[in-house]
Parts: C-alpha cells; structure tokens; sequence
C-alpha cells in the first residue's frame, strides 16, 4: 500500500484537505485522532501524563486538559519532549497496526507534525497543504477564539513554510475558496489512484 503523509502547518487547511479525500472514499488514518483516543480518560498514556507533568493538567472529571498541557510544554523543549516520548511510540503502534487492517491501494495519513517529530518513514510520499501565514493566524483564531500572537507563536515553534514545500512531494495550495480546494483534492486523488494503478500493473 502506498502511504500518503498529509500534512502542513497551524491553520492550513489539512482537516478540511482530509475530510474531502475521504467524502471521494480515500482512507484516512489521522494521528489527532488517534492521539486523543490515546489520552482518553482510563488510557494508560493519560495516566503517565499525569505522573510526568502532575495532576493539574486534568479537568475536574479526570479528562485530560489540553489548554494546561499546551501551555505547560509550550516554552519548555525537554518538557515537550518527554510528552512526545509517552505519546509518539503509541502513535506509530496504531498507525502502522490500522495500516495492516486497510484493504486499498493507497491511503491517507494525517500527521500535522510530520517533518517535526521526523516521522517521514512511515510513509512513502509527502502531500502538503499549504497556506500564507495571515491566512493561518485568521483562521486559527477564527476556528480557535484565541489571540493572533498565541497564534503567530505556534507558527514560529513549527517547521518553516518553506522546509514543507522542499521536503512535499505533493503541494495543494489552500489559499482560496472552497471550491477551489475541493477541485485541487479531486484532481490528487485521481492522480494517487493513477499512481498506484500504473505500479500494480508493472
């Protein structure tokens, strides 16, 4: 099977990009959701977070409270990598364990993060989405209610804009309407099924 790393910075559109390829029947394995499934209230990940960084980052019900994490391991590199280290094994687990159940040519791996946590090995090509970065702050803070310098922050603490286009394979550029997006994810996803059709007839 062909594995197709969907990914792109804060704001860019990649939930969107995923959401279309999957209403055109693509497999999607996204590694949010998978995360969150992991920090699910009674997950062992959850209780190690717990034990690493205390119980504050919890909510009254015991769930996890992403907000506090965030800003816990925001500005402190080794507390952000000791999260990676509980949460990022248990990622590639799943991914590669829901890779084994796929029966399709080629499929969809949503991983924001891809080139930052230098998880490239788990697929074969790169598709990235790609955005301006005022149309990345407008957003998140639209989608997100939060401050444009909050916003501007997460930008600057991710991979550069231009480290994605040279490291992408595959480039939609979402910077446009929405019919304009959806056209671009047609177009990929008869181009991946060409793909992996002209391989499995060699």
């Amino acid at each position: 099977m062909l594995a197709i790393g969907l990914t792109g910075g804060i704001g860019s559109g990649k939930t969107l990009v995923s959401d279309y390829f999957a209403e055109l029947g693509a497999p999607i394995i996204d590694t949010d959701i998978i995360a969150r499934e992991l920090v699910a209230p009674g997950q062992p990940a959850l209780s190690e977070i717990a034990a690493t960084f205390g119980t504050d980052i919890l909510t009254p019900d015991g769930s996890l409270d992403r907000r506090a994490l965030r800003q816990l391991i925001f500005d402190q590199p080794d507390k952000r990598k000791q999260l990676e280290m509980i949460i990022h094994p248990r990622i590639r687990e799943q991914v590669k364990n829901r890779l084994r159940m796929l029966n399709a040519p080629w499929s969809i791996i949503v991983i924001p993060l891809l080139l930052e946590s230098k998880q490239q090995d788990l697929v074969q090509r790169i598709l990235l989405v790609d955005a301006p970065a005022e149309l990345q702050v407008s957003r998140t803070v639209m989608r997100d209610n939060v401050d444009p310098d909050e916003v501007e922050k997460i930008i600057a603490s991710q991979t550069t804009r231009q480290s994605r286009l040279d490291a992408a394979d595959d480039i939609i550029v979402n910077d446009g309407s929405l019919d304009q997006l959806r056209q671009q994810v047609e177009k990929m996803y008869q181009f991946y099924n060409q793909l992996t059709d002209s391989c499995q007839s060699r």
